[in-house]
């Protein structure tokens, strides 16, 4: 596995698409943040040589499927195209794979980890090593999400301003969904407050204490919520109840969750 001949042949593969439009810039920004984030994550875990570089392949190849959805559809929006699936079709069906990494020994775990990282629950694998990747992946994909919600434009994100956002009220449902401590569910985001709280709401969905250690290290519960003006008295209120829930959770969490990885 050679991490940088993988790089270079993503670079390659992004010189198709627009890289001065926001959503593509933003994306390969993510990619690199990702692969960032999955060799922190597995060195604190103190993972092998090997885990340590594979986790950042599936970090470099996770959103593939993304550049072709914005291309085509210009969204992000899971309605549109499912790019986990699509993006597991282009390398290992029609072989673009081999184009990153010329040995196929890891194929399987790629594969599972990619085409895992963006379900609601992450459920069926019983693969002790697939099981830690996909765990990995959506972990660091999460991690490099508070980044990409602090330092990019909201209108980027969400079509509106931040002020805008601030103004809207949260839907009860998924004010409740919420409460129960669960990821948000696509279908039931009406707002752009709705929005704004599933993006908070990723922290319930959080594998590893190191991760925790590293979301509490960044504070990115109280810079995530700080970043919208939240003008709407109702939201306002809500917001602090959020906040406060979350860093509940976060504590708690520290303190149990997975620290056999294999």
């Amino acid at each position: 596995m050679d991490l940088q001949y993988a790089r270079e042949t993503f670079e390659r593969y992004l010189e198709q698409y627009d890289q001065s439009d926001d959503k593509i810039r933003l994306k390969i920004v993510h990619t690199y943040g990702v692969v960032d984030a999955s060799r922190q994550i597995t060195e604190r875990m103190g993972l092998s040589p090997e885990d340590i570089d594979l986790a950042q392949l599936i970090g470099l190849l996770h959103d593939i499927g993304r550049f072709e959805q914005l291309r085509i559809f210009d969204s992000f929006e899971p309605d549109t195209m499912n790019h986990a699936r699509f993006g597991v079709r282009i390398l290992f069906e029609e072989g673009l794979i081999r184009r990153f990494v010329r040995e196929d020994k890891w194929d399987d775990i790629i594969r599972t980890a990619i085409i895992k990282h963006s379900d609601f629950k992450l459920g069926g694998i019983e693969d002790s090593h697939k099981l830690l990747h996909a765990r990995i992946i959506r972990d660091a994909d999460k991690l490099d999400n508070c980044r990409v919600k602090l330092e990019d434009a909201i209108e980027t994100m969400l079509q509106v301003t931040a002020k805008e956002v601030g103004k809207s009220a949260i839907s009860p449902e998924v004010m409740e969904q919420f409460r129960r401590k669960e990821s948000i569910r696509s279908l039931t985001r009406k707002t752009k407050m709705d929005y704004w709280v599933s993006y908070l709401a990723y922290f319930f969905d959080i594998n590893y204490q190191v991760t925790f250690d590293i979301i509490e290290e960044n504070n990115y519960i109280e810079r995530l919520i700080a970043r919208i003006p939240y003008s709407n008295p109702e939201t306002a209120e809500q917001m602090l109840e959020i906040k406060e829930g979350l860093k509940q959770y976060v504590s708690a969490a520290r303190c149990s969750k997975h620290s056999n990885y294999l």
